[in-house]
Formats: structure tokens, sequence, C-alpha cells
């Protein structure tokens, strides 16, 4: 009589895993099941560590260099040496830093100059961390409005977490630079349905450094034309308060200095990585506005600009909001790698977006591999002077890395939207990101 020996199910002969790998699925899944219920812990965690690791350095030693050009060229607005001032700190790298924003943003970074160093040092970082959840907020309620409250807000603190550690976000905080602070004001801004106070979120940004202005390119698209007129005249308020506050210094930079990008600091290093900085280390010298900048920077102005199109038409507001900075990022004569904070709005979008296709995935995986690979600082260690265009072919190619996973992702903008079968006798539903005025037709969104 034969006897039958029964395996547990899921076993080796079941086709489940082997015995060895169910204790590592069980930690991972407890590991997993921990951080979903406790989302705030983890963000905590994450940001008290970020917290020392930049503020402890900036405090014993030479760091957070920008936030240091910030609060001790302000008190030189009045007495017009502001673009002639020089941050000189100890260190072969560091070069004599100037201040390059307009004089309004002079003026708000005024109050850094009355405080200790150790005080403000903490007090900008922390703020920094709290407007990258902010940014993370709107970019995750304009991609699903429809995603209940305890959700979402599950999710904002997790992928804040997670999106610290990148590439951008973790230098824009090394160097206490503005980039969080400006791109979490342009999402809140562009979120609200008051023009005015869209205008003013925008326009407040644009007179702190001028590149958030393209933002007005998304009211123009979504025909918010109130919006479009507050940002411009809160803009111009700015300029005038600038002007106001030390007319030489404003002088000098409206009628000198912001149309020179090398006054900025070197257009070749790797940190640039717009197409002006990518092009110019392939071609070994700076490009600045010849006909080699035009055949790069044109086509990709042409599909940025059709991927804003595209996304205002299928009502996919961070789409169409990422695709605008995208193409700010990339024509403008310096991008620096922390620059690149709307990088945090693209890879939500690739992860989020419903219309999931081989471009989306090359988008994201290239963007993870740039932004968690820090990519751009090995790049950099690998040059031994960041004022040499001239460079081993193979690290000018890695130098698009940042363009790169722009233009992948500007083309998965254009790609049309999957769609998924519907009952019989209705047509197939476009599965794409929806505003609420488009979830609800008898809404329109307001167009002021």
């Amino acid at each position: 009589m034969s006897r039958t020996v029964r395996l547990p199910a899921g076993g080796p002969a079941a086709g489940g895993p082997p015995e060895n790998t169910r204790p590592v699925r069980r930690r991972i899944e407890a590991v997993r099941r921990a951080t979903a219920r406790r989302p705030g812990t983890v963000l905590l965690l994450a940001a008290a560590l970020m917290l020392l690791l930049v503020w402890i350095p900036a405090c014993l030693r030479v760091g957070m260099v920008d936030l240091r050009v910030y609060r001790t060229a302000a008190p030189h607005l009045f007495s017009g040496d502001l673009y002639a001032f020089r941050l000189r700190l100890p260190g072969p790298d560091l070069f004599p830093l100037p201040f390059t924003y307009p004089p309004f943003a002079a003026v708000l970074f005024l109050p850094l100059s009355w405080a200790a160093w150790p005080l403000v040092s903490a007090v900008w970082t922390a703020v920094s961390v709290l407007a990258l959840c902010v940014l993370v907020h709107c970019c995750l309620r304009m991609a699903g409005p429809a995603v209940p409250a305890a959700r979402h807000r599950r999710h904002v603190l997790l992928w804040s977490a997670a999106l610290l550690w990148t590439e951008p976000v973790a230098v824009t905080l090394a160097l206490g630079q503005i980039n969080l602070l400006l791109a979490a004001c342009v999402a809140f801004a562009v979120e609200r349905r008051s023009a005015a106070a869209a205008g003013l979120g925008t326009g407040l940004a644009a007179g702190v450094k001028l590149v958030p202005a393209v933002t007005g390119l998304y009211f123009l698209v979504h025909r918010r034309w109130s919006a479009v007129w507050w940002s411009t005249a809160v803009f111009a308020a700015t300029v005038a308060a600038g002007w106001w506050a030390a007319p030489r210094p404003a002088a000098d930079f409206w009628l000198h200095a912001v149309g020179e990008a090398a006054r900025v600091g070197p257009v070749g290093s790797v940190l640039n990585q717009s197409v002006r900085g990518a092009l110019s280390r392939t071609l070994g010298h700076d490009v600045g506005w010849s006909a080699p900048w035009w055949a790069c920077a044109v086509p990709a102005a042409l599909l940025a600009l059709a991927a804003v199109v595209r996304s205002a038409r299928r009502t996919d507001r961070l789409g169409a909001l990422l695709a605008v900075q995208l193409l700010g990022l990339l024509i403008s004569p310096i991008s620096w790698c922390h620059h690149w904070i709307w990088s945090v709005a693209a890879v939500l979008w690739l992860t989020r977006t419903p219309h999931r296709t081989r471009v989306h995935t090359a988008a994201l995986t290239v963007w993870g591999l740039a932004l968690a690979g820090y990519l751009i600082h090995w790049l950099a260690l690998a040059q031994a002077d960041i004022w040499e265009f001239g460079r081993p072919w193979y690290l000018a190619a890695l130098g698009w890395s940042y363009p790169v996973c722009a233009v992948l992702t500007l083309v998965a903008l254009l790609l049309p939207a999957a769609r998924h079968p519907a009952p019989a006798g209705q047509p197939p539903v476009s599965r794409t990101n929806h505003a609420p005025g488009a979830l609800h037709p008898g809404r329109t969104h307001p167009r002021g």
C-alpha cells in the first residue's frame, strides 16, 4: 500500500518561496507595516538625522555656504556694494562667493544677520524640511485630488522622508539654499483657486529668484488671466521695492549683472545641469548663446511647451506644472544640481500616473539612479578643477544626466493616456489625473 506524502502549502513543490526566505519576508513586511502605521515618526527621525548631518558641520566648520552669503551680504544692500561683495571662506575648493539674487531678496534676508549663526542655520534647515513636506503635499494633491485625507497625509509623510535623501534636496540643505522654500511657495500658490493668492506666491518667488517667473506659463496655458496679472504686478512690486531700498545696487543688477552667467559660478562645472552647461562640457568651451545652444535649447523648449499643453488639455495639473519647471531648468544658463528640486515632482508624477509605459519606467529608473546615487557629486569629485570645460568623453556624457532625465519625463508627459476596458455599450474611460472640475462636469476650475 503506497503512502502519499503531502508537502506544506507554498513549499518548493508548490512553487512557493523557499523556507529560508520566509523569515526575511516576514521582517520586510513587519517593517512596511510599522512605517505605514507611524509615518510621522519615520519623517521625524529622517529629519532629525538630516538636521544633525547638516547643522553640526555648519557650526564646527565651513558649511551651508549659501546661507552664509545670504546672511553676510544682506547688510551690504545699504552700503551700495552688494554686487561687489564676495564671501571668502577657507578651503581650496571654495572660490569667492557673490550675491546673485535681485535686491529684493537682500531685503528679505536682512533678518538673518540679526541672530546668532547656530540659531539661524538650525531654523533655516527645519523650515526647509517643512517646505519639502509642503511641496510633496501640493504635488500629491494635484496628482490625486480625490485621495482620502488620512491616506494622503500618510503618503506625504513617507514620501517626504524618502525624498529628503535625494541629491537635490540633500545638497540644498547642506548648502543652506533657498530652493525648497521657493518651490514650496510656487506649488502652494499654483494650487490656490484664488487668483490673488496664486499671483502673490508666484510673483514673490520670482522677485527673490528670477527662474520661478516661468510659472506664469502655467497660468497662461490654463487661461488664468487674473493670476497672470497678479503675478506680474507682484513681481513688478518686488523690483520697485528693491529699487526704492537701494537704487545703486538695483541699477547694477538690472542693467548689468542680470545677464552675466559667469558671475554666478563656473558654467562648465558638472554642477551646472542646464543645457548650456552640459553642451559646454561636451564641446570644451562655453557655448553661450551660440548656434549649438540654439540647436539644443529650441527643441527642448518646444518639447516642454508641447508637454505643458498636452497635460493641461487632459487636466493633469501636476504634469503641466512639472513641464513648465523643467523648461525653466533646461534653458536657464545656470541650473546647479540643487536647483533641480522639481525632480521631486517628477518622481511623484511618474509613480502616481495611472498610464504607465516603458518610457515612464525608463524615466523613473534614470531619475532614481541619478538622485539616489548622487551622480553629480561623484562626477564633481572626478573633475579636479571645476573651472575646466574639457573632460573625458564618458564624464561629459554622464554630465547630461539631469537634462536626459528631464527630456524623458517630458516625452512621458506627451504620451497618450492608457485606456482601460469599459462595460459593454460604454466608451472606454481614460485613466488620467483629473482635476476636481473634470471629475464633476458641473464644476469648473476658476480661470481667475
